[in-house]
């Protein structure tokens, strides 16, 4: 019920990596399909799925939910979706100032 999209520099590997580390490390969550364009998670809180659609150095991700948005589930995938970097160069993941950023490894 919650669409969510965003132009990111980000590789898709990392892209799904990091959804599913982070959002299963803060939802009761478990990868339940997936592949190099799209993820699948659920659990308790509800079902995930994002896609990727590469745009030459950009891709595109799309996150839906079959929750509200102001559920918990799309209240994580909103967080995630702002930790994707921009432009290439800025890390995956961290965002200066923003509470519960992860931090930067150098």
């Amino acid at each position: 019920m919650g669409k969510y999209e965003r132009m990111t520099a980000a590789p898709a590997r990392e892209i799904l990596s990091k959804a599913e580390e982070i959002l299963t490390a803060r939802l009761p969550m478990e990868k339940v399909a997936g592949d190099r364009h799209a993820l699948e998670l659920t659990g308790g809180d509800g079902t995930v799925r994002f896609e990727l659609h590469p745009h030459g150095l950009e891709t595109q991700v799309v996150a839906d939910t079959d929750q509200l948005r102001t559920s918990r589930l799309d209240l994580d995938v909103q967080y995630f979706m702002t930790l994707l970097p921009y432009q290439p160069g800025d890390p995956l993941g961290h965002r200066e100032g923003l509470p519960g950023a992860l931090p930067v490894e150098r």
